[in-house]
Parts: structure tokens; C-alpha cells; sequence
């Protein structure tokens, strides 16, 4: 059974195509790989599930909904969450805070009585706060829950990223370049968390450039070149795929 269905999505700049009626599908409970050079539309389809932007032409299903062309904040609250290639933290809110931050689909209150910080609302985040506690133990950030945002080293940012993500408690996770500007240490660290999250059932695209990583974790993976999807399969399957290795590794093979 398929969470996100992508049905021949064409998204063009000014006439220049940047997706070409691409289609795929993530099956429930999966990770799906998504690689390609830079340029081959990746983070486009990212932005165009995301709803950061429409397509020209084509259709987007989340389950039994049509979310093609929905605002953000309606398809995160259908349960997609997204993590972004570059980071997106607030260094100037704590730890803490950034996860909480994750929650607002769930946590009541609108714009104004957050501004005013009406009596509601902190009794919201109070409750909230175990929650967000356990979010960052799993991540191993739990000892600096009070820290500013932008005191954690890089790679602890990009796990943050990632708790706000789960705050949302999505049923499918989009992750954008997650292990770039990671150490061994880290990329390692992340594809077992990465892994475990689909053992609690969360479905995952992830778009990556660590072919190692998309490898070892993924179910399936999808192969993107000039906004064309080439190859679609498992790891074996496409490591091998002569499309892929002339067009994504110029004939160089995958090395996972």
C-alpha cells in the first residue's frame, strides 16, 4: 500500500523544465531513496510534496488525499514533516523550544494568543514539554535542552532539525540531504536512527548524496537525472542499472 503516491509531475521555471512527469510512489512503512546529480529535480519534488510549491502539471496523493497545490501547513497537518538541505534551526530560540516549535499542528492556539503569550498557550507547552524531553534523549540532545540553538555543533543542529520533524509525530518523513556536512560518525549515527524510525512505523523519502548511506537503509530507491526519473528499484537493483551509470556515475559503477 502506497503512503505518497506522485503522479506524473511536471514543475517548469520560466519554461525550463525542472521535473518532467515524474512518478513515483512510497510504500507505507518504507524507506525510498531518492539520488541524482545536483540539478536532477530532487529538492524540487521535496518542495512540490511539501507544498513549498505547485506543480505545473500533475498529481500528488498522501493516502486517499489529493494534496496537490495544499498550503504547508495543510499537508503537515495531515502528518508530512520535512527536514531541508540547508539548515533551518532557530539559533536564537533553545533546544527545547525548537521541538516545541514542531508541535504547533497539535499544541492549541493561534498567532496572536501565542504573541500575547495568553495563559492557554503555556499551559500547552508545560504539557508538552515531557514530550519534547523524550524527542531529544533519542537524538542524545537531552543535556542541552536549555542551550541556544546555535551553540550545538553542526551535526547536533541537523538532529534537531530532525526532532522538531518528529514533534509533528508525521506519518511520512521527508529528508533532504540529511547526511551532508556530517562526519562518518555522525552519517553512521543517523542511518541507525534513520532505521529506526521506520521499526515505529514512519514512512521516509529520503534524498540524499551519501550513496552509501541511501543504500544500506533504503527499501527502494529512485534515481532522478535532468528531472527524469531513469531507474526506480531495489539498491541492487539500481546499482546496476547501465542508465544509472552512465547518466548519474558516468560510467563509473556505485560504490555502497
Amino acid at each position: 500500500m502506497s503512503l505518497l503516491a506522485v503522479d506524473k509531475i511536471s514543475k517548469s521555471y520560466d519554461g525550463v523544465l525542472a521535473l518532467n512527469r515524474v512518478s513515483l510512489a512510497v510504500r507505507q512503512g518504507t524507506i525510498k531513496g531518492l539520488i541524482g546529480p545536483n540539478g536532477a529535480g530532487k529538492t524540487t519534488l521535496c518542495h512540490l510534496i511539501s507544498g513549498l510549491e505547485r506543480p505545473t502539471s500533475g498529481t500528488i496523493s498522501f493516502g486517499e488525499v489529493d494534496i496537490t497545490g495544499k498550503e504547508p501547513y495543510e499537508i503537515a497537518a495531515l502528518g508530512v514533516g520535512r527536514t531541508f538541505q540547508a539548515l533551518q534551526t532557530w539559533g536564537n530560540m533553545t533546544v527545547v523550544e525548537n521541538i516545541l516549535a514542531g508541535m504547533h499542528t497539535r499544541l492549541p492556539g493561534d498567532f496572536f494568543s501565542c504573541g500575547l503569550w495568553l495563559p492557554w498557550i503555556h499551559k500547552g507547552e508545560k504539557g508538552a514539554l515531557p514530550e519534547a524531553k523524550e524527542i531529544l534523549e533519542s537524538l542524545g540532545l537531552l543535556g542541552r535542552w536549555k542551550w541556544p540553538a546555535s551553540q550545538l555543533s553542526f551535526g547536533q543542529q541537523k538532529m534537531l532539525e530532525l526532532g522538531r520533524a518528529l514533534a509533528m509525530q508525521p506519518k511520512l518523513l521527508l529528508l533532504d540531504e540529511p547526511a551532508a556536512g556530517l562526519t562518518p560518525a555522525e552519517v553512521k549515527k543517523l542511518s541507525e536512527k534513520v532505521c529506526q524510525l521506520r521499526e515505529k512505523g514512519i514512512t521516509i523519502l529520503v534524498v540524499e548524496h551519501h550513496l552509501g548511506m541511501v543504500m544500506e537503509i533504503a527499501d527502494e530507491v529512485a534515481v532522478l537525472h535532468n528531472g527524469e526519473l531513469i531507474a526506480e528499484g531495489t539498491p541492487e537493483a539500481v546499482k546496476k542499472d547501465p542508465r544509472v551509470i552512465k547518466a548519474y556515475l558516468k560510467g563509473g559503477g556505485v560504490d555502497a
